[in-house]
């Protein structure tokens, strides 16, 4: 049997990539599509601020569950199967929020989706590691940020328009049929490593260490690394705070206290999300040229804390001003994306999915807690105040104490990513452990 010597062709890899990429993408739309819903879904619905965001966190309460054990099942049996199955059961659940008759079947339908796109993160981190060279790995994380944010960015005025032509429940059919599509794609084109279509791979997996060990042994061994658990509790107050505001409260905060037009609130919270994903690639390229991870990581979360802290803390802000730090808070939360790569880099290579899905249950636990935990903030300050439409609204001094607990979190993760070790680019290896990177 002839060993392969090429590695796979630029254009392949990449598009093995892309189409993991693609589940993240319509994963995110779905994550922050009750932001520009909010009123429609809570006239549907019969919501108030409390249920609004137990309704868009039961997506993040499926999501975090699922990250370890996908974590594990990808380092286990591959990520392709997983990431057809999690396309399907996607689609299934955005059928049945689109078709609810009430808010059970919509809570369920949503907790379906999170569950199930919850797999195309790491799954698509387990590809790159594959398939694409190891000083690539950071640029295609912060490139998946990209496409995350393209799904917010969808989720934003472009589904404020289509929802007020033919209403969100049309909307949410047609992503469902589109995420069909991507499955039948992904079943022809992606396989778990590039030797299955006969190119050499980038990584040579240490079978007799990573087989014979159960996921119970893999799990315990992610967590016999210092950084894992640094790194899984930061990324939740940076991408909690970007989520909790541009994926709920933004729009109806800056509707309530700053007067602006639902369709210009939509366009700064999708900017939020923009700034934050095209960061994510230059905190990669910089990080891979610099072959540094902490202090970068360390910079972002800190300027991220203090452009939140303007828009919490200071009121009646200049519009310029307000628009400038939600921009800069969403640019430098962008360096969360780089806690991947130095957790990747402090484990074993075989444990990456794992690691992966560890820290990714972190970031999503942010917006999990903070979200709900905000609306019921919320309305326990409610001073009885109503729009035109019969929904409530809320003064800024009830806005600025729910988001403080943003504020509270992003402390938490400046000091996390302080003590954290930094892996100067170099991939973790037993031969050369030193045994600094483990807990004694």
């Amino acid at each position: 049997m002839s060993i392969p010597r090429n590695p796979p062709p630029a254009a392949l890899a990449w598009s093995v990539w892309g189409l993991g990429a693609g589940l993240f993408l319509l994963g995110f739309f779905h994550r922050v599509a009750p932001a520009v819903l909010h009123r429609e879904l809570s006239v549907d619905f019969g919501l108030n601020a409390t249920s609004l965001g137990s309704l868009s966190a039961l997506y993040f309460y499926s999501y975090v569950a699922m990250q370890i054990p996908t974590g594990l099942i990808a380092d286990r049996v591959g990520p392709r199967r997983l990431l057809i199955g999690g396309i399907i059961i996607s689609t299934l659940g955005a059928i049945l929020f689109a078709l609810a008759p009430s808010l059970f079947w919509a809570g369920l339908g949503r907790f379906l989706i999170g569950g199930s796109v919850a797999v195309g993160f790491v799954c698509t981190l387990k590809l790159a590691t594959h398939w694409l060279p190891t000083e690539k790995f950071s640029l295609a994380a912060g490139l998946l940020l990209v496409a995350g944010m393209m799904g917010a960015v969808f989720a934003g005025v472009p589904l404020h328009l289509a929802s007020d032509a033919v209403g969100w429940r049309v909307v949410t059919l047609v992503v469902s049929a589109i995420g069909l599509f991507l499955a039948l794609v992904v079943w022809f084109i992606v396989r778990d490593d590039p030797t299955e279509k006969g190119f050499a791979p980038y990584v040579e997996q240490d079978r007799s260490t990573s087989r014979r060990a159960s996921e119970l042994q893999n799990l315990k061994s992610v967590f016999a690394y210092r950084n894992t658990w640094f790194l899984a509790l930061a990324p939740g107050g940076i991408v909690g705070s970007v989520l909790a505001f541009s994926g709920l409260w933004g729009m109806p905060f800056l509707t309530d206290v700053y007067q602006l037009p639902a369709k210009i609130a939509a366009m700064l919270c999708s900017g939020i999300m923009l700034s934050w994903a095209f960061s994510g690639p230059l905190f990669g390229l910089f990080s891979e040229k610099l072959k540094n991870r902490r202090i970068l990581y360390l910079s972002g979360a800190l300027l991220a804390l203090g452009c939140w802290s303007v828009v919490i803390l200071i009121p009646e802000l200049p519009l310029g001003v307000l628009v400038v730090s939600l921009l800069g808070a969403g640019f430098f939360s962008g360096g969360m994306i780089l806690g991947f790569t130095q957790a990747k880099e402090s484990v074993p290579i075989s444990l990456s999915g794992t690691v992966s899905g560890v820290v990714n249950m972190g970031v999503m636990c942010g917006p999990m807690i903070l979200q709900p935990l905000i609306g019921w903030l919320l309305d326990r300050l409610w001073q009885g105040g109503f729009d035109a439409s019969g929904l409530r609204t809320y003064g800024y001094e009830s806005y600025r104490l729910g988001f403080s607990l943003m504020l509270i979190w992003l402390i938490i993760s400046v000091i996390s990513i302080s003590l954290s070790k930094e892996t100067h680019g170099r991939q973790f290896s037993e031969r050369y452990d030193t045994g600094l990177n483990k807990l004694n």
